[in-house]
């Protein structure tokens, strides 16, 4: 069996500026720091080609082919079968509210879609506005002895009429890892769509949307070394019967531009090139020489390697103490969760210790992360609501090592 590849983290460090400035940065859930390459892609377009697309010059013609390139990159990124499946927008919260938008004329009065209670509020608001129209809205709870999702809780909500099913790929609060495809099959058999809300599991794994056979994929790039910006990934044949956010001639055959009101925002989008020749080059320097497809997964084979060990370094030391609740999952396994991890000291306010925490120049945070139906559900949100350390792969197991030395002083 081959031994997977570390990372080379003094290269991957020096790719984030941001990590120059003095602070260890552990709140990476609420915004990764931004690569090198994303924003010398945004400057480049702006110096070079910042100009509408559409035109018949050859400046126009350079901004189109690099937003096709945008395109190009974000669909090696998620594994789609064509750039045309990639929609752009402002943040995964817009995104989502303009695809129930879009979806409203193929919704009857009547009509269901099931939502979780264990998701970020923008994979279930969306589609709560929808009984406004009529729609029936389901929830799908939480199992709180097992603090996963169960099929079987799922079967009962379903009927001949649901239409779609919302969940996310990773909870923000637990960390765990849904089982997408399992619950794809389990939708799709039941002939209803299933939309996910991506953005807690795509700065950590592979994100393969043929595989898990997902209709809608959503995830914000700012999350994922990128500016702050969001894609949607949707089945161009889905694409084709949504509605237009754009002028009433943007039709059918308008994918997905009738889903980019006004247009996306080029040098953003641009930036999707720097992320993906970034995850190439980790993949190159994982010994994988293939096309640029193998490069990613090479490189997030590493990635979760190395996030593996930074959450084991911290679990195991929360996990020794008597006087800490970790929120879900306390196993390390990169298959089951990611490194997001939340917890709370007993009898203790998580404001008053992330406060705390700062003065040791460490970023953390507390609160319910806009999954507050969860919190609510899970009854965390007294005292400061819970603690989350939030890690990616440029982050080390020294610097867990200084939280948790910090720790030890505040408590």
């Amino acid at each position: 069996m081959t031994e997977t590849p570390s990372l080379d983290l003094a290269f991957v460090r020096s790719q984030f500026p941001g990590l120059q400035q003095g602070w260890t940065l552990f709140d990476n859930a609420g915004g990764s720091q931004i690569l090198k390459g994303a924003v010398e892609r945004i400057n480049a377009f702006l110096f070079e080609k910042n100009v509408q697309i559409g035109g018949s010059y050859d400046l126009s013609k350079s901004a189109a082919a690099a937003l096709m390139e945008a395109r190009t990159a974000a669909m090696h990124l998620v594994n789609a079968r064509r750039p045309e499946e990639i929609v752009f927008g402002a943040s995964s919260t817009a995104l989502l509210q303009n695809l129930a938008r879009a979806m409203q004329s193929q919704l009857k009065p009547g009509d269901e879609i099931i939502v979780t209670n264990s998701d970020h509020e923008s994979n279930i608001g969306p589609w709560d506005r929808l009984q406004a129209i009529g729609v029936n809205v389901k929830f799908w709870p939480l199992n709180k002895e097992t603090l996963h999702l169960e099929l079987d809780d799922l079967a009962p909500l379903m009927s001949e009429r649901t239409k779609m099913v919302c969940v996310t790929h990773v909870s923000n609060i637990l960390g765990s890892v849904n089982n997408i495809r399992a619950i794809a099959d389990f939708v799709h058999a039941r002939d209803a769509l299933i939309c996910v809300d991506a953005v807690a599991y795509a700065p950590h794994r592979a994100v393969d949307v043929q595989a898990f056979d997902a209709d809608y994929y959503v995830f914000s790039l700012y999350k994922v070394y990128g500016p702050h910006y969001a894609l949607m990934y949707g089945k161009h044949e889905l694409l084709e019967e949504l509605d237009t956010l754009y002028h009433y001639f943007y039709g059918k055959d308008k994918v997905p531009g009738k889903l980019e009101p006004g247009n996306p925002n080029y040098e953003l989008a641009y930036a999707t090139c720097g992320i993906v020749d970034y995850l190439s080059t980790l993949g190159e320097q994982a010994g994988e020489t293939g096309d640029t497809r193998a490069k990613i997964e090479a490189a997030f084979a590493a990635i979760s390697a190395h996030e593996a060990e930074l959450s084991e370094r911290l679990l195991s030391y929360l996990r020794a103490r008597n006087n800490c609740r970790v929120i879900g999952t306390t196993v390390s396994d990169s298959a089951i969760r990611v490194p997001t991890i939340a917890f709370r000291f007993d009898g203790r306010d998580s404001t008053e210790i992330c406060k705390a925490v700062d003065e040791h120049r460490i970023a953390i945070r507390h609160g319910d992360f806009h999954s507050r139906r969860l919190a609510e559900y899970l009854d965390l949100t007294e005292d400061g609501g819970v603690l989350r350390v939030s890690m990616v792969h440029y982050n080390t197991v020294e610097e867990i090592d200084r939280l948790t030395a910090a720790f030890d002083l505040i408590l």
